[in-house]
């Protein structure tokens, strides 16, 4: 497996990981509706341009046998702090377990720590099993918080943090 850094051009192989994932993942947390609300919200075209573009977010894709089968959007520096934010971490359903998330995990902690940041944080629905994942690396629920997302829809979720220090 490769890791490279997206571009705007790769909106569309964001677009098809989420859509494919999504459906599986979020299943029995939040409606079909909902999914389907969160996924225009956060990967419409706009949206991921939005993000690659004037927020600053960068995106590293997972590729096996030249197609690719994860990634992960993450920002540091997030909101002046020195936290990396890792809004998003997704594998094809098919390869989960299979060390895709692991590896793009290690990817945005070694580039926080390049950029001078000492923390890795992010949100993750409270009844999500990635929770364990990131419990498996390091992470801890620094807090929870209920975040309005707009339309009726709400997000339930801890926010956890891993050090990046010794």
């Amino acid at each position: 497996m490769s890791l490279r850094e997206a571009t705007a051009a790769d909106v569309p192989l964001i677009q098809g990981i989420a859509r494919a994932t999504w459906p599986i993942s979020y299943a029995a947390m939040i409606s079909p509706a909902q999914i389907t609300y969160m996924l225009h919200l956060m990967y419409s075209t706009s949206a991921l341009e939005d993000q690659l573009g004037p927020k600053g977010h960068r995106f590293l894709l997972a590729e096996q046998d030249g197609e690719v089968v994860g990634f992960a959007g993450f920002e540091h520096s997030y909101r002046g702090t020195k936290r990396t934010r890792l809004h998003k971490l997704y594998a094809l359903p098919q390869l989960q377990g299979a060390g895709v998330g692991s590896e793009l995990l290690q990817a945005v902690a070694t580039a926080a720590g390049k950029a001078g940041n000492t923390a890795l944080e992010l949100n993750v629905n409270k009844q999500n099993r990635a929770k364990s994942f990131y419990l498996r690396h390091g992470f801890v629920v620094e807090r929870d918080e209920v975040l309005d997302i707009g339309d009726g829809y709400v997000m339930d979720d801890h926010v956890m943090v891993k050090s990046l220090q010794g």
